[in-house]
């Protein structure tokens, strides 16, 4: 009797253990109910331990609710990866309202709108993407949410859906703030969450990526006061590591960018916060910046209770392509000669995968630095001699375009088109110099991986990753000063403007092309006040143009909104500030370099567009991939060829990985183990998002915001819920 209460009594304290255990893993993996962060965990690996949907059933999936934020406008998106807490969705509308819903029936809790009052703070403020929102569950029960409404951070109280009045002013702080130096002028925002740290709320910045753009500072605030706690500079100050890789010794003055716009991960037990950096601006000329550029395109790992720089690791030298970190670093585990290594895994634009020891920054497999194209026809530029190279993760995508690569599956007339373009670019290596000769970039601006990251399966350690693969075409040309001093009228000075600052995206017709709206009777839609509040704010994909002066606003509003009365006024300059820095010598013919596209409108490169890809992050090797979304009318040919995707996949214990991200407006899920497709629907919009999945009542659920409005595709306005039919 005696031996069966010792053999009891050690099975229940058996039985305590392992359900600890759960719990911890449950904290670090998300097996629980519910998704309280962006990303599903703090770890940012985009992974749920439910396991009610399967590979078995996953066929049965049916619409559970849908919820309509009836505020979608013409190029307008939802990217939000909405965070479920308690029985609440939390999510946010195309313009920028927050909302509660019931997470069992999507029935609407409470809204709070940044611009009810006062509509036209909309054009005052601007309308920036929104990609999560930030949880703060501490002290007395209090719960805040964090989100960013053009230049300012909100703490919204959940309980109430008011903003919490103690933070900042009136339950708001102007994240143009606290950066050091005056960027009243400059575009100021933030598209990702922040992520919370005891009472902290660390956020970090979207800039423009011209020569005006603000420093990409990170910085903690209190959650409670608003109050700044500390600051880590991006671009070092005298004194600092890495000040000495900025050869201009006044760099941290002038120089912008060097952001986090993709959000971070945290190591809670550690203490540390991990921070992927975008590169330093201008972006496609550093002769106003040369040396390595610490700590653009950097991993950083930071003391997140005081911002101390613990370790760094770059993975561009001196970027002139464009190749920010597009998303947080995924803290996974790697099983190295037996042994389980924590570490980091980021994801790049290049198709590179860098994987390194999460305490020490060290690599865990070799990156070698190998020599790259260095030589430059673009007076003062200086570009980097060698670039890191990843050893033991081969490329998740293709780095180079030669013409065996050109598309193939077009008629004979159009791919005789773009082989006739082909030769006269300068192609074929992945850090091609920008040059004024038009040069492939590729994979382009938007990747390789993008801000939707990677998600990852602790149970078997394989990293699941969707990238694109559309090349662009950069070409640089020499910047025309606008001559100051000679008389001219308004109407002219703003034709002089425009060319500068606005015909790259939207032509020299006016007509814009692909995500980029015409301005064509420009006045039907704006009045000269409104007009001149986006200029100095921005507006969704737009950046602000606040560096232009007063004067310079209205002449190129009366050049674009056809104010007659205004044109023959003679133009009057009032800049006096020194601009040396401002000035850069050359640019971009066309802003952003366009894409290079056959006559039908496909990329000028063969298939596949997108992939969807599983790697063994133990092996090295590719579990599987696969091309990820298709065009109706290639699909019918039995061409199935991927397509360029935005937002991120989510991996299951279920054995499904769910991903929506295309253009083609579909929602998927595929088997883990083998990339096969075993679910697929269609959606009002195309869901440029990341899906969150969570446990309501006892029921599995799987949300996916349905925003589209990018890649040539139409704007929506709804969440939509997935979950199996009752039993009977």
């Amino acid at each position: 009797m005696k031996l069966r209460l010792i053999i009891k009594v050690k099975f229940f304290a058996f039985c305590a253990i392992w359900l600890t255990v759960v719990s911890c893993n449950s904290e670090s993996y998300n097996i629980n109910v519910d998704w309280r962060v962006t990303g599903g965990s703090n770890n940012k690996i985009n992974y749920s331990g439910l396991s009610q949907v399967d590979t078995s059933n996953v066929k049965n999936l049916e619409v559970a609710w849908v919820y309509n934020t009836k505020d979608a406008e013409p190029n307008s998106q939802i990217q939000v990866n909405t965070i479920v807490a308690d029985g609440i969705l939390y999510g946010v509308s195309p313009r920028l309202k927050l909302f509660a819903l019931d997470s069992a029936t999507g029935t609407e809790k409470w809204v709070f709108d940044p611009f009810e009052k006062n509509e036209e703070r909309v054009n005052e403020v601007g309308i920036n993407s929104c990609r999560g929102v930030a949880l703060y569950e501490g002290k007395e029960g209090k719960k805040l949410i964090f989100y960013t409404v053009g230049h300012y951070l909100y703490c919204i109280d959940i309980f109430t859906g008011k903003p919490s009045v103690a933070f900042g002013l009136n339950g708001k702080i102007d994240l143009r703030n606290d950066l050091g130096r005056d960027v009243s002028k400059s575009y100021v925002t933030y598209t990702s969450p922040g992520i919370i740290y005891k009472d902290l709320i660390i956020v970090g910045l979207s800039t423009s990526e011209d020569s005006y753009a603000a420093p990409g500072h990170i910085r903690a605030y209190n959650v409670f006061s608003g109050r700044l706690k500390w600051i880590f500079h991006t671009i070092p100050y005298p004194g600092e590591e890495g000040y000495e890789t900025w050869d201009n010794p006044e760099a941290y003055k002038y120089v912008g960018g060097a952001n986090v716009w993709a959000g971070f991960s945290l190591d809670e037990e550690r203490g540390m916060v991990f921070a992927p950096t975008g590169s330093a601006t201008d972006d496609w000329y550093g002769g106003k910046r040369l040396g390595d550029n610490l700590f653009s395109n950097s991993i950083l790992a930071l003391d997140a209770a005081t911002g101390k720089l613990i370790w760094h690791y770059q993975t561009i030298h001196h970027d002139v392509w464009d190749r920010d970190l597009p998303a947080a670093p995924a803290l996974v585990t790697v099983i190295k000669n037996g042994k389980k290594i924590d570490a980091v895994a980021q994801v790049t634009k290049t198709g590179f995968l860098f994987v390194l020891n999460r305490e020490t920054g060290k690599p865990i497999y070799p990156i070698e630095e190998r020599e790259v194209p260095r030589e430059s026809e673009l007076f003062g530029e200086r570009l980097s001699p060698t670039q890191p190279y990843p050893t033991f993760y081969k490329p998740l995508i293709r780095q180079s375009f030669t013409e065996s690569d050109l598309n193939n599956i077009v008629p004979n007339s159009s791919y005789q088109d773009i082989k006739e373009r082909f030769a006269s670019l300068n192609t074929g290596h992945l850090f091609m110099p920008p040059s004024k000769k038009p040069t492939i970039v590729f994979p382009g601006m938007t990747g390789g991986a993008e801000w939707g990251g990677p998600a990852f399966d602790p149970e078997t350690e394989i990293l699941y990753i969707n990238n694109n693969e559309i090349p662009r075409i950069l070409e640089m040309v020499n910047v025309k000063r606008i001559d100051r001093g000679l008389k001219m009228s308004n109407l002219d000075m703003g034709k002089k403007i425009y060319s500068k600052n606005c015909i790259a995206c939207h032509g020299p017709d006016l007509k814009g092309s692909g995500d980029f709206p015409s301005l064509l009777n420009l006045n039907n839609r704006l009045d000269e006040t409104s007009f001149i509040n986006i200029l100095s704010n921005g507006q969704r994909m737009m950046p602000s143009f606040n560096h232009l002066s007063q004067n310079e606003k209205v002449a190129l509003a009366t050049y674009l909104l056809d104010i007659k009365s205004k044109q023959k006024i003679e133009f009057i300059d009032v800049k006096a500030e020194d601009e040396s820095y401002h000035q850069i010598p050359f640019s971009s013919s066309s802003g952003r370099p366009s894409k290079f596209e056959t006559k039908e409108g496909y990329p000028a490169v063969s298939p596949p567009w997108g992939t969807l890809t599983a790697v063994n992050l133990n092996t090295g090797e590719f579990e599987w991939k696969i091309p990820l979304g298709d065009y109706p009318e290639l699909k019918a040919k039995g061409i199935h060829s991927g397509t360029e995707n935005f937002g991120g996949p989510v991996v299951t214990s279920g054995g499904l990985l769910f991903i929506a991200a295309t253009r083609d407006e579909k929602f998927r899920a595929f088997n883990k183990r083998t990339g096969e497709l075993l679910w697929e629907t269609d959606l009002p919009a195309a869901g440029f998002a990341t899906p969150t999945i969570y446990e309501s009542n006892g029921k599995q659920f799987i949300v996916i915001a349905c925003g589209g409005g990018k890649v040539k595709t139409k704007s929506g306005d709804s969440l939509i819920a997935f979950s199996l039919p009752n039993a009977n």
